[in-house]
């Protein structure tokens, strides 16, 4: 009898990637886990710093620093490489100097025969995804971002925080781009099953004083508060990407909001956008459409023009 091992490679050993790396292996997401990096020695150190780890780990790994060729029987792929963020420029504003850096990097990939699940990280998370997917020539269901799956956790514990309900009973999905033009789901946000406006309607004097517009704000400035406060985020997308890997890894067919290809679902077309998905061992397994109310429809829409546009400006790049 012969047992399948799960291999991840992560491309980029920086903070972000390092700490995706932590997470795979703190929770026992694969059994091999690869660093690449320009950095050679930065990727040994990680790799052989999360290795003296795993003894106080309750599962075993073979963690270190590795080369393109081992994409070639990974069955996921990470990719987190991109310039370190300063805190003054927005995601979509790294966008030259991202796609000049993975520029180098899909060639390798693609001499690698790599053929499983690649999720992207780096920034502008939507744009790169569909960069990658286009320049690899990977089917797109095998080609997504992390994207709002950050932001959707974000908007969990602000609801969770106004209104006292544990985040693990509240659903909530934040939509379109990983960054400036993002809107919430209102109309699909639910605590405990129940829909918030529900619960508005039904307590005026507590759930209805809630201001769902400073909500939604202070979600998505939660990133920055991260990136002014200690100059990155490490922790959050960690446990993120440790999730989404999980889920395809595992075939959970698991529901998440992650960036993919839009090809008619949502009346888009030819754009990465964040939506919720059935994930799993194929990648995406379907796109699931919301009923979404019509402000947040339009909202998602002028995202996707931002996106759309801002991936025609890499053909130059």
């Amino acid at each position: 009898m012969s047992f399948k091992t799960r291999k991840i490679v992560v491309i980029g050993a920086g903070h972000v990637g390092s700490h995706c790396g932590y997470s795979l292996a703190a929770h026992g997401v694969c059994d091999e886990l690869v660093f690449l990096d320009t950095d050679r020695k930065k990727a040994e150190g990680q790799a052989l710093d999360i290795a003296d780890a795993v003894a106080y780990l309750p599962h075993s790994l073979i963690s270190r620093a590795g080369d393109y060729g081992d994409l070639g029987d990974a069955d996921l792929a990470v990719m987190s490489a991109g310039p370190l963020p300063d805190g003054t420029q927005t995601r979509m504003e790294m966008l030259g100097e991202t796609v000049r850096m993975i520029r180098t990097i899909v060639p390798r990939i693609k001499d690698s025969g790599f053929s499983g699940v690649l999720v992207s990280i780096s920034n502008p998370a939507d744009v790169i995804a569909h960069y990658l997917q286009k320049n690899t020539g990977l089917p797109a269901r095998r080609v997504i971002s992390t994207s709002t799956s950050l932001d959707s956790a974000r908007l969990r514990r602000v609801v969770s925080e106004h209104t006292g309900v544990d985040r693990q009973s509240v659903q909530a999905y934040v939509l379109g781009e990983h960054g400036e033009s993002q809107t919430a789901a209102w109309s699909n946000v639910t605590v405990a099953g129940k829909p918030i406006f529900r619960w508005m309607e039904q307590y005026p004097e507590t759930w209805g004083k809630l201001d769902l517009s400073a909500m939604a704000e202070e979600a998505r400035a939660g990133g920055w508060v991260v990136l002014h406060g200690k100059k990155s985020t490490e922790f959050g997308i960690g446990a993120t990407l440790c999730e989404i890997a999980k889920a395809i890894l595992h075939d959970e067919h698991r529901v998440m909001p992650v960036s993919v290809l839009l090809e008619g679902q949502y009346g888009q077309r030819d754009v990465y956008a964040s939506v919720p998905a059935v994930l799993g061992k194929d990648g995406v397994e379907q796109i699931v459409e919301l009923d979404l109310a019509p402000e947040e429809k339009k909202a998602f829409d002028a995202s996707c023009d931002v996106m759309r546009k801002n991936f025609a400006l890499t053909e130059g790049m």
